[in-house]
């Protein structure tokens, strides 16, 4: 990341990718407190808005230790928080990094991740010096899938029972983008 500790704001038609603030958690804890938002999400449905807080203090601490990087997606017109999308499990030494996304069930279907997702990829293997981007979802996760695909992921297999969520031990399809298929 250029500047250190300089958030990188990014824009689309639609959308400003900015940092998520505490000022956010209610819009956070809104969406990660229904069951279809965390139903693929390996965490757990909040019921206390507390646990937004301490997701967005995360997302930071992780951003200012050059771990990884979150972007709040939020409307142009009235600074509304939608969703969010970044990187984890940021490996440096292979140049490679995890992404991973979640919207508000309001705004599914409406072409947010599609015109999202280009400047965050720009960005990973532009500034962040990536290679290659991951991302894992569970193949019953079709609107994910549907989505990576799109972005130009391309599908390299699923791993069985891979993680242990919710109490019970799911599959994870994992996926990628090299820097050399990026248009």
């Amino acid at each position: 990341m250029s500047q250190p500790n300089l958030f990188p704001v990014l824009q689309t038609n639609r959308f400003i990718l900015r940092k998520i603030e505490i000022g956010d958690a209610e819009e956070i804890y809104h969406y990660f407190s229904i069951d279809e938002v965390t139903k693929y999400y390996d965490l757990d449905t909040f019921t206390d808005m507390n646990e937004a807080i301490r997701l967005i203090e995360n997302w930071n601490k992780r951003f200012l230790k050059k771990e990884g990087i979150r972007w709040g997606i939020t409307i142009k017109e009235t600074n509304k928080l939608i969703g969010s999308c970044g990187y984890h499990n940021w490996i440096k030494e292979h140049r490679k990094a995890e992404i991973g996304f979640e919207v508000a069930p309001s705004y599914w279907r409406q072409g947010v991740m599609a015109e999202v997702i280009q400047p965050i990829l720009s960005y990973g293997f532009e500034q962040m010096g990536l290679n290659r981007i991951e991302a894992f979802y569970d193949p019953e996760n079709i609107g994910s899938k549907k989505c990576l695909e799109k972005a130009g992921f391309i599908y390299e297999g699923t791993l069985r029972k891979a993680a242990f969520e919710k109490g019970r031990f799911c599959d994870a399809a994992i996926c990628s983008i090299l820097k050399e298929e990026y248009v």
